[in-house]
């Protein structure tokens, strides 16, 4: 695990600078500029760690306007870890007393207590609420202007078991912003995983992944949720991620907390990992053509969107088309954070959905769909956000 004032240089030495991951980093397609490129925040924080470079208001949001997308991770040919340097690189920043905006570390507080942010959510349910955040301006009346229409917690509770389950048990991870607001795609998860044959449960002592903290710049804090989660998931049984961003981290669990960590990872499982081969039966959907985005960290981390595929052709008729590989902007918190900049990366996608709208658009990550659903809602094309268990729960026989 990284410590707090450590940089590792060694990793950092292995980009070579060859610029092959220049092609695929959205905010240098964006902005044109080195700063903006992976190789060039990796010398930003090659400099700042050896102290030949000073943390400059532009050398921090260079930093800070990184997607984590991970994109040129997938196309290195060094196999630089990306993804573990610009979070040591915020680690970095935070020690040098360059933390988040207080904003940003406020969301973050509320987004590692689900409890809270469950009670959040009713709250701007109430009239008023939305004048009040538009009052307060930054971050509070973006993230009023992206919360779904339909934000809830999920309704279903874990089921008594009559006897032992087929498949055995799978365990249920909610994460923070899918428990309180995507209750819909917990509950079709589970709906699909008991008619494939597990026994499904949600502990319920488990938190945020911790990824909010780890990418700003806190990994002890990120240890401490993960010590958290690997108490209150026993067993060795799959841990299911609805949100491909929290199966991201919860997959990189080494980092935050060892052996046990690693051996936690091992079990973490995206719903259609389980769900494409199981004994299940599907009719026609009322969905006949749909859009399948695939998230950034499922197809740079994770690395289960052809399980995702695979779960959408069994259903008959389905006619399912992709969105050309880029990052939507969401990041995170980035599209709540740097609002102008993720939705100039959310643009061209919509572009595309408006001139062939499909019936519906499919992704697996709460924060993308978050975002598109705003997006779709700003360009007045009305089309539904679903999550993959969604779209196969509605064709199941």
């Amino acid at each position: 695990m990284t410590k707090p004032a450590e940089f590792p240089l060694d990793l950092a030495d292995r980009c070579v600078k060859c610029g092959l991951c220049l092609p695929y980093c959205p905010t240098y397609q964006l902005a044109g500029v080195e700063g903006e490129s992976p190789r060039g925040r990796i010398a930003l924080m090659q400099g700042l760690a050896t102290g030949r470079l000073d943390p400059t208001p532009g050398l921090v949001r260079h930093l800070d306007q990184c997607l984590g997308c991970r994109a040129c991770e997938r196309v290195c040919p060094a196999d630089v870890p990306y993804g573990e340097l610009i979070d040591a690189g915020h680690t970095l920043l935070v020690a040098r007393g360059h933390p988040p905006p207080t904003q940003e570390r406020a969301l973050a507080a509320l987004l590692r207590r689900p409890a809270w942010l469950r009670k959040a959510v009713r709250l701007a349910r109430l009239p008023g609420a939305g004048a009040a955040a538009k009052g307060l301006g930054g971050l509070p009346a973006r993230a009023m202007s992206l919360l779904p229409g339909d934000a809830g917690p999920a309704r279903l509770r874990d089921a008594q078991a009559t006897g032992p389950a087929p498949r055995g048990e799978a365990q249920l991870f909610a994460g923070c912003v899918t428990g309180a607001m995507d209750g819909r795609s917990l509950d079709d998860t589970r709906h699909l995983l008991e008619a494939a044959g597990w026994q499904v449960r949600r502990p319920p002592r488990q938190g945020c992944c911790g990824a909010i903290d780890l990418h700003a710049g806190y990994p002890e804090v990120a240890s401490r949720l993960a010590a958290q989660n690997l108490a209150a998931f026993p067993g060795d049984g799959p841990v299911v991620a609805c949100a491909s961003g929290c199966a991201a981290t919860l997959l990189e669990y080494a980092r935050l907390a060892g052996e046990p960590g690693a051996r936690f990872a091992r079990r973490i499982r995206d719903p259609a990992e389980l769900l494409t081969d199981a004994p299940l039966e599907f009719g026609r959907s009322r969905y006949r053509s749909v859009v399948l985005h695939v998230p950034c960290t499922q197809r740079n981390v994770t690395g289960t969107a052809d399980a995702t595929r695979r779960l959408l052709e069994r259903i008959p008729d389905l006619a399912v088309r992709e969105l050309p590989t880029s990052c939507c902007g969401a990041a995170g918190t980035h599209f709540l954070s740097h609002p102008r900049q993720a939705d100039a990366l959310l643009e061209p996608a919509l572009a595309r959905l408006a001139q062939d709208p499909p019936q519906a658009l499919v992704t697996s990550n709460i924060g993308c769909a978050m975002h598109f659903v705003a997006g779709l809602a700003r360009i007045g094309l009305p089309i539904p956000v679903l999550h993959p268990a969604s779209v196969a729960r509605d064709a199941l026989k």
